[in-house]
């Protein structure tokens, strides 16, 4: 258990990472492509580890839409010519996804669920406070802006269910 906070705190400094800096429209697509690529690899894992349904299924929805989004900034940055540059903030968010999957690793059955459920509820409200406070409002380029904005919804989305499925589980 206590790894999993600690995993779940230092996950946690992601919105300050990411507001702590001035980061460039380069930068934010690479934050965007490994933080839709941390989800995919947790939910990879939760695909083949979780004992609940529900989090089996809400696993496979982390991979199919978070594939998507990442399809749609790799298309837009290619379309951009824009290069994703490395950035602190998005090295912080892959340290802690693997922290996260060897943290996972070590779980079985219902304490799987619930730490792999805890934690998506954590990074989706992360994630959208950075996509609020920094993503958002650092994108200059107005379609980059745009995907940022249409991609939010989902997101949100991704809370509420995760939300749900942690409730289910009982905490």
């Amino acid at each position: 258990m206590k790894v999993s906070a600690i995993v779940l705190a230092g996950s946690l400094l992601l919105p300050a990472a990411a507001s702590a800096q001035s980061i460039n429209d380069a930068q934010i697509a690479s934050i965007v492509v490994t933080a839709n690529q941390v989800d995919i690899d947790a939910g990879k894992l939760a695909k083949s580890m979780a004992s609940s349904v529900d989090v089996k299924k809400f696993a496979d929805q982390m991979i199919t839409d978070h594939t998507g989004v990442n399809k749609s900034a790799v298309d837009l940055v290619t379309k951009l010519k824009v290069t994703p540059e490395d950035n602190p903030t998005g090295q912080s968010i892959k340290k802690g996804g693997d922290e996260n999957i060897a943290n996972l690793k070590t779980l079985k059955g219902a304490a799987f669920d619930k730490a792999y459920i805890d934690h998506e509820v954590a990074y989706h409200q992360q994630v959208l406070d950075a996509i609020d406070k920094t993503l958002i409002p650092s994108a200059t380029n107005a379609e980059l802006k745009a995907l940022l904005v249409k991609v939010r919804p989902a997101f949100v989305a991704h809370l509420e269910h995760a939300k749900h499925v942690q409730s289910s589980l009982g905490k």
